[in-house]
């Protein structure tokens, strides 16, 4: 491999790699409950519970949570090490969610919704948003609340919300129109919703859009799937239709066929199975003992070439965004604040800004066991830290660096964050028992993440424990100088080099 040879593939978005925060936790709300405290209710029932209801699942999944304080120090000093990003602010919560538009806003949500969203609360994102140097993408509420008495959604809300944004300065960068429309009554939409209703409506919101806020990029469609493709669990698939019988399942080819062109940017979800808490609801499952396979860390380019179908056919020329995605759906499994998750966390950012994915948006930066921070003291996990290194490494220019040649390797290429005609390589090996070597094309230093155990919450950096000082001051994360030649990777080990002074013409 000849660093200053590298060829450019294509570039991706300077906010690449980014984060959401659930609506339901501006608002407060219930969200899915830490394993130690699931007690699945007997009996409970997969139907959905009413034409508004955020899913059809047991409420003993979930727990109540206060409004998330975004103001809080560490939380913004440890999403500021990120910027510039994006933050999703969204969720099926924010389908049913109120914004209310009033410096006494209701005690209880308004008919046909099922969420309040206050000014003070908007405002607490705006002002987060603008300290941490993230632009705000959201979704609009769809519920019955929001739709006139023929049943149509209307954009009274949607306007009043935006009106509201633009007035103290704020601004929306980006926005879906609803989450997850392919499961849109299980989401608030109304029983029997269609395709044909979702393009409808969504040439509504893109008119409605392109008179209010003209600059902001229309997203969509922006569905949601689970497991090893879109197919088999997410996209129409007879075994979400057979669980949900009631959940109006619909697949994304015929919402794009009946919207017909009209998103700038074309949004999927991809989750690569359902958590534990999932089980119950026969959504699939996976183990500790994948978390580093071929098969496992391959389901996200399954999920991106179906997607990518869609849009070269519906909507080509568009970019992508993944604007959901973690270990897996409904909150992670226990072991997604581990080092074990680590492995798919870098393994995607990197496959999939090789596919030209432009943004990639990690769901969430603070709640529940996939979070890269812990909800309750915002300790760093190690997903985080491998994102604090990409941010500081990984550029927008994508490049080609080959095969590795080695089983259990896998090896991605970026221009240098910060140095013009610099090369950074992020080199993983997933083989928990063996070495393997790795030929270094030129003096370059090393930052290598690796952990105890595998299921630790705690990871290493060149041999030394990651951890924030006394004042939530961030370590400093000093990479070690490597001579050109053969590095052994030690197994389960995630190792980035970076060249600043490659001088590759391709990074200039």
């Amino acid at each position: 491999m000849d660093l200053q040879r590298l060829a450019r593939t294509c570039s991706v978005d300077e906010r690449f790699q980014s984060y959401n925060i659930e609506m339901v936790a501006v608002t407060g709300g219930n969200f899915w409950k830490p394993y130690e405290a699931v007690r699945p209710a007997p009996g409970a029932s997969t139907e959905t519970p009413d034409a508004e209801g955020t899913a059809g699942v047991d409420p003993g999944m979930f727990q109540y949570r206060p409004p998330r304080d975004l103001s809080a120090p560490r939380l913004r000093k440890l999403a500021a090490a990120l910027g510039p990003s994006y933050v999703r602010v969204s969720g099926t919560w924010a389908n049913s969610t109120y914004f209310a538009d009033t410096d006494t806003p209701p005690a209880e949500a308004p008919e046909g919704f099922k969420g309040v969203l206050t000014r003070d609360q908007w405002r607490g994102v705006l002002d987060f948003a603008d300290a941490v140097d993230a632009k705000i993408v959201t979704s609009f509420a769809i519920s019955r609340g929001t739709r006139d008495g023929s049943g149509r959604w209307t954009p009274e809300l949607a306007e009043r919300w935006l009106d509201f944004t633009r007035e103290v300065g704020g601004r929306v960068a980006a926005a879906e129109f609803m989450n997850e429309p392919n499961v849109a009554p299980l989401g608030g939409a109304p029983a029997g919703y269609s395709a044909d209703d979702y393009g409808r409506e969504f040439r509504a919101f893109a008119a409605f859009a392109e008179r209010v806020a003209p600059e902001m990029v229309v997203l969509g469609p922006g569905s949601g799937a689970v497991g090893d493709s879109p197919e088999e669990w997410g996209d129409g698939s007879e075994a979400f239709v057979e669980l949900f019988p009631s959940a109006g399942m619909l697949r994304t080819s015929d919402m794009l066929a009946a919207t017909g062109p009209g998103v700038d940017a074309f949004s999927y979800h991809h989750y690569g199975a359902g958590s534990q808490r999932g089980a119950a609801m026969g959504l699939p499952q996976t183990t500790p003992d994948a978390a580093t396979s071929e098969a496992w860390l391959d389901r996200t380019h399954a999920s991106c070439t179906f997607y990518s179908g869609l849009r070269d056919e519906y909507e080509p020329g568009k970019p992508l965004w993944l604007t959901e995605v973690a270990e897996s759906a409904c909150g992670g499994n226990p072991w997604a604040g581990t080092f074990l998750d680590t492995f798919r966390y870098v393994d995607q950012l990197g496959r999939l800004a090789q596919e030209g994915v432009q943004v990639v948006m990690h769901n969430t930066l603070e709640s529940s066991d996939y979070a890269l921070l812990d909800e309750d003291d915002f300790t760093p996990r190690p997903n985080y830290w491998a994102a604090v290194l990409w941010r500081r490494l990984m550029g927008r220019i994508v490049l080609d660096p080959g095969d590795s040649g080695v089983d259990g390797v896998r090896v991605y290429a970026h221009s240098h964050r910060d140095a013009s005609g610099g090369v950074s390589l992020v080199v993983l090996n997933t083989d928990r028992e063996q070495s393997r070597t790795f030929a270094v094309p030129a003096d370059a230093l090393r930052y290598t993440l690796d952990a105890d155990r595998l299921d630790s919450v705690r990871v290493r950096l060149n041999g030394r424990h990651l951890e924030l000082d006394a004042d939530d001051t961030m370590p400093e994360l000093a990479g070690e100088p490597v001579d050109a030649g053969d590095l052994v990777l030690a197994p389960a080990s995630i190792t980035f080099l970076a060249k600043p002074d490659a001088a590759n013409p391709a990074c200039e």
